[in-house]
């Protein structure tokens, strides 16, 4: 069977991304396949970048690839010009070259292919929305609506298995007959359900994740088996922190990797309730 190793959300954690290559090396895998958002939080961008553009062989592009290289002299959104958006845009931006720029601009949205017969989908985040949040919380119909084309979609068929990024939660699901796969994120994997009585060892969040998918690949034979894997690596974390006074939010990055702990939970607790969860009832 080919293997292919999935890989999403490295941002700028040049340590976890070494480390989940070295793994990925470990097992024998030659294909590497990137959902995006290379850049933003941690402070090695750009060497993240080439270690990507050397290794993977299909790299989409994430929202903050997106975000992080817009021009946004012409942008008249006011949730672009608050002192804290201005200063993570210049500050993004100061780590990378031009070549860099260019290069996440032009990254493409939707990758697909066959997996022993199965149509499989990749983007960042949905297939409408490039910062669209879906995650195991959702109504079987936000779900479902993964699996649908859209006009950023490579075909108009609906989709076997997806693989997706974005909301830094390894999951798996099983609906309808097709398969939701997560891969997790790399350099900046949080769990938003948090509770202080039920919570586990941390270290079971703060590794870096990726998936493998294994299968015959580019083939639309049924008969072949396939198979899907989650893969947690540990990983210095102190060590991708020694550069960290570079950080314009250095307490919130080292919270989120240390204690994999989204650094706004007001902002998921309001995710939360829109989907009818109390936060108090995690």
């Amino acid at each position: 069977m080919d293997k292919i190793a999935i890989i999403s959300d490295i941002h700028g954690n040049l340590e976890a991304l070494k480390v989940v290559l070295k793994d990925i090396e470990k097992r024998n895998i030659k294909r590497i396949f990137c959902l995006g958002d290379i850049i933003a939080k941690g402070t090695h961008p750009h060497e993240c970048i080439k270690l990507i553009k050397e290794r993977c062989n299909i790299v989409l592009q994430g929202n903050c690839d997106e975000y992080f290289t817009r021009d946004f002299s012409l942008d008249n959104n006011p949730n672009n010009k608050t002192d804290l958006a201005v200063k993570r845009i210049s500050w993004n931006k100061s780590m990378l070259t031009n070549d860099d720029v260019n290069y996440l601009k032009n990254l493409p949205y939707c990758y697909e292919f066959y997996l022993s017969g199965r149509l499989v989908r990749m983007f960042h985040a949905a297939p409408t929305k490039i910062n669209d949040f879906i995650g195991n919380i959702d109504t079987l119909d936000r779900l479902y609506s993964l699996f649908l084309p859209s006009d950023n979609t490579v075909s108009k068929n609906k989709a076997d298995v997806v693989i997706y990024g974005h909301i830094h939660m390894q999951f798996m699901q099983r609906i309808y007959n097709r398969t939701i796969i997560n891969s997790g994120s790399v350099g900046n994997a949080i769990d938003v359900f948090r509770n202080d009585k039920k919570d586990g060892n941390v270290r079971n969040t703060t590794c870096a994740n990726y998936a493998v998918i294994s299968g015959d690949y580019n083939s639309k034979d049924y008969s072949n088996p396939i198979s899907y894997e989650l893969v947690s690596v540990p990983y210095d974390i102190d060590k991708e922190l020694l550069d960290d006074d570079k950080n314009i939010e250095k307490e919130d990055y080292e919270t989120e990797l240390k204690k994999g702990k989204y650094r706004d939970m007001t902002k998921i607790n309001k995710s939360f309730k829109i989907r009818g969860i109390n936060p108090k009832d995690i």
